[in-house]
């Protein structure tokens, strides 16, 4: 029996993996970590947190493996201290503390251009959060770098509409991994890396979705 947590499943990228995930038949169970209640299931758990307080005897840790999608923007979140705890803090937390329980596969929504060395501090933070699940050794770890995501939001701004409409002009004269990501196609890649759980580490951009078999 195979069973992933999926963490930010109410986000564009996080919700869309966690329907090809309910719907694929490789998958018996799924533990949906969400700040508001989803659409249930036969296979689903959901499991409504505060993911400033997650509990660390909680038995929905024990899981094979887990699809980690939380993130936000400035614009939504301009807590400094609550943007960096959504990006770095909680996803470092979900690891943990399913490492800790036995988890052998993680996956991850990070960005093109992550490095720890960036001058970016977008992109250094991803880097740098790319670094420390490594360090934790799951025996697969696949890290899912988008450029701009294009898919249906529930609410999405001006500026990032202009950004993937620009990106989508200019997408035969850029090199792949650059063109604008389908969030559909970035969530396949996130369920196919925690069920065929290659050994070792894959970066995944644009370039890979070919190899998506959902």
């Amino acid at each position: 029996m195979t069973t992933v947590l999926i963490a930010g499943a109410t986000g564009l990228v996080g919700g869309l993996a966690l329907e090809l995930a309910l719907a694929d038949s490789r998958i018996d169970r799924v533990v949906a970590l969400t700040r508001r209640p989803v659409e249930p299931h036969t296979k689903l758990r959901n499991v409504v947190v505060d993911f400033s307080d997650l509990p660390a005897d909680a038995d929905w840790w024990n899981v094979d493996g887990v699809i980690c999608a939380l993130g936000t923007t400035r614009a939504r979140t301009p807590s400094p201290n609550e943007y960096l705890a959504i990006d770095r803090d909680y996803p470092l937390a979900i690891a943990h503390l399913t490492r800790s329980q036995g988890a052998t596969r993680f996956a991850l929504v990070s960005s093109l251009g992550a490095d720890p060395r960036s001058r970016f501090a977008y992109t250094r933070r991803k880097g740098e959060l790319e670094s420390k699940l490594a360090a934790l050794a799951f025996p697969s770890l696949t890290i899912v770098r988008p450029s701009a995501l294009d898919g249906q939001r529930e609410s999405a701004r001006l500026d990032e509409r202009l950004a993937v409409a620009v990106l989508k002009s200019l997408a035969p004269v850029l090199p792949s991994p650059w063109r604008p990501s389908s969030a559909t196609a970035m969530a396949g890649l996130l369920v196919e890396g925690v069920i065929a759980a290659r050994p070792g580490i894959a970066v995944k951009t644009n370039a890979d979705v070919g190899s998506c078999s959902t």
